[in-house]
């Protein structure tokens, strides 16, 4: 049930023709479902396999509408980081951001990951993704996304818009700030939000949307884009707040803004703004880096990680593997980053680059999110399940697997249709799971 408040808003935002079309939408309950490919992992003809997809969503070239009695999140593609679920609409903010490979982006409210990823595809591996959350828990469920499409080029933080200010300014290329809001375009998905909405609390979104966009102002360098996104209709939350921004700021301008009502598109309510910062950018050439450079393992600690890669992987691979980046310790667990990735000292951080693995002692044990990023071709040693087998399921529930082949031993790779999905430890011609139990799957 929509609030009488919300519809009387709505219809002078609309006018009388529109209102009749945007609330017959909402009667219909015609929504839309999408699914966007991680194109750092999912090859070319990947999207023949899905029988479900019905056509592209028009605003972006990876993103695909898939029937409603398909379950995405349940299949071991989903497991193995190939798509990303997420709301068409959702997809319109960064194809108006237009990442390019080499930039330097931040997605300041990130959680739980759709644009971030996005924005990582279109980066190619190539330039510096810092993406936060303020809230610790969906932080987590961030950094987890960020892990699960084999993302190497992202640091994941839980931290304040004002902090990240103070440490980052003038910093980064382009900013997406897809803002908390009061959730009017999410009522068709969730009648919690319908029943918690208020003008109250639509003001008080607008009120900390205005220090939100104030602290990215702050941390872009001239000539730099900004991105500010909602997913709601009012305009103290969109216009209104994106007119007394550049109020405030004069060295911005807005480009365009955009609607998308779910009485005109096959999706949900959306806001958008694109804005220039004045200037020429500069960032490449000044080399600025915050809070200085991650200072690199120590030699032993590398000879360790050395060892374990010349047992597993391909002498390509660990070239392509450490290409431009650098080998850094945080705590017990190893981690490869952009040489140019800035020191996380000061900052919370979750996850600070491609997690390689743990230091034991003198050993290493790979992280699940170095099977993620890795490649058949990569390793020495891999076992291929198909995603319709029953051992895929059998797998991804944490169990020992017994295969026919034999004199194999070592770390193996596990893949599914040809895509990595986690690790194994093989010997006698036994599998041993190594897939985590945080992420076990009980079918």
């Amino acid at each position: 049930m929509l609030p009488v408040e919300f519809k009387n808003r709505m219809k002078d935002l609309l006018g009388d023709e529109d209102y009749e079309r945007f609330i017959e939408a909402f009667e219909a309950d015609n929504r839309y479902h999408a699914l966007r490919l991680n194109t750092l992992k999912a090859r070319e003809e990947f999207i023949d396999k899905l029988e479900c997809v019905t056509e592209q969503v028009p605003w972006e070239e990876t993103g695909y509408y898939y029937s409603a009695d398909f379950a995405p999140g349940k299949h071991p593609y989903h497991e193995a980081g190939l798509y990303y679920i997420q709301e068409p609409s959702a997809m319109a903010p960064v194809h108006f951001l237009d990442p390019k490979p080499g930039e330097k982006i931040l997605d300041l409210c990130a959680a739980p990951g759709g644009k971030s990823t996005q924005i990582a595809c279109k980066l190619e591996g190539k330039g510096l993704l810092i993406t936060n959350e303020i809230n610790k828990d969906r932080a987590k469920i961030l950094s987890l996304n960020i892990e699960r499409l084999g993302i190497s080029n992202a640091m994941v933080l839980n931290e304040t818009s004002e902090h990240l200010a103070d440490y980052f300014y003038g910093y980064f290329d382009k900013i997406l700030v897809d803002a908390p809001c009061s959730g009017e375009g999410m009522f068709r998905k969730n009648d919690n939000a319908a029943d918690e909405w208020s003008v109250d609390n639509v003001l008080l979104c607008a009120e900390r949307q205005a220090e939100i966009l104030d602290n990215a102002a702050a941390m872009l360098v001239p000539g730099g884009t900004l991105i500010y996104s909602t997913c709601t209709f009012s305009r103290e939350e969109n216009e209104d707040n994106i007119e007394a921004f550049l109020n405030r700021h004069n060295d911005f301008k807005c480009e365009l803004t955009k609607r998308l009502f779910p009485h005109e598109v096959k999706g949900e309510g959306h806001f958008l703004c694109v804005l220039k910062r004045d200037g020429e950018n500069i960032s490449v050439k000044n080399g600025y880096v915050p809070g200085g450079r991650i200072v690199p393992a120590r030699k032993e600690q590398v000879k360790i990680l050395d060892d374990f890669l010349r047992e597993t992987f391909t002498k390509d691979a660990i070239d392509r593997l450490f290409d431009g980046k650098v080998i850094f310790m945080f705590g017990d667990q190893m981690y490869a980053a952009p040489k140019d990735m800035p020191s996380f000292e000061g900052l919370k951080v979750l996850r600070p680059g491609l997690h390689l693995g743990t230091l034991k002692k003198d050993r290493f044990e790979p992280s699940h999110a170095l099977a993620l990023f890795s490649k058949p071709e990569d390793v020495k040693l891999s076992y291929e399940i198909a995603s319709d087998d029953d051992n895929i399921k059998q797998y991804l529930n944490g169990q020992t697997l017994r295969v026919s082949r034999t004199g194999n031993k070592g770390w193996c790779l596990i893949t599914t249709d040809g895509y990595s999905i986690g690790w194994a430890k093989e010997a006698g011609g036994m599998l041993k799971n190594h897939y985590p139990k945080g992420l076990r799957i009980n079918y």
